[in-house]
């Protein structure tokens, strides 16, 4: 479940959109037409390499904050052109890439019409992308690594998983990390004992809360940083 990421040869602007990752845009609207996406729109990522940058802010200049895999699909929080012409959607807060590399919009009635309850959870995920890490929190507007577990759960399933770690390896069944699948829970540490958790989301990422002074962001697998298992929870 390796997933490199590749720099980019052009720097784009960080778009900020709410994730619903794992649709893919078809060009069926009702007119046949393409159209760009507009902010509440769901575009994916078609750029022909493993993943694009995402920008601070809609410009070229800003800096680096996250990744987004390719194919993966995002709902446009809003749009923006800058001096040079160039379009931009806003995926998060203060994330935004270059929307020559997102497919053409849709409605997002029409790209989650069949959202499993996987797909629900990472949907609200990528909404908390950018929010900061408050120890003890579990939301809406700040969260640690299992409160933001918790409140995914509660509010995409209904579902209480448990308000931290050790409670929550408990939630399903307990996998290799090579068998995770989105929506699954990865941990870190040994079981009874663990410390961190983070939702993972395919093509080898994940969304976490990381620590004090950071906020929820995307990260990929490493070796560097490598879960211990992962649990089944839906």
């Amino acid at each position: 479940m390796t997933f490199s990421i590749k720099k980019l040869t052009m720097a784009i602007a960080a778009a900020g959109i709410l994730g619903v990752a794992g649709l893919t845009t078809n060009n069926n609207n009702d007119n046949g037409t393409v159209q760009a996406a507009t902010a509440g729109d769901v575009a994916t990522v078609s750029w022909s390499g493993d993943a694009i940058q995402v920008f601070s802010d809609a410009s070229s200049s800003a800096s680096v904050v996250n990744y987004l895999p390719t194919a993966s699909s995002w709902k446009v929080m809003e749009t923006k052109t800058d001096a040079n012409g160039t379009a931009w959607y806003k995926v998060a807060n203060n994330q935004w890439v270059m929307a020559s590399l997102m497919a053409d919009g849709y409605s997002v009635s029409q790209a989650t019409s069949n959202t499993s309850d996987a797909q629900k959870v990472i949907d609200l995920a990528k909404e908390q992308l950018g929010k900061p890490y408050v120890w003890g929190a579990k939301g809406p507007s700040s969260f640690d690594c299992s409160g933001l577990m918790y409140y995914l759960f509660q509010n995409a399933l209904g579902r209480n998983i448990g308000g931290w770690t050790v409670p929550q390896e408990s939630a399903g069944t307990q996998i290799s990390v090579n068998d995770a699948q989105p929506g699954d829970l990865l941990f870190w540490g040994g079981r009874g004992a663990t410390y961190h958790v983070a939702l993972y989301i395919g093509n080898g990422q994940y969304i976490h809360a990381p620590k004090p002074g950071d906020v929820v962001r995307t990260a990929t697998l490493s070796g560097y940083f490598y879960p211990s298992f992962a649990v089944r929870a839906i």
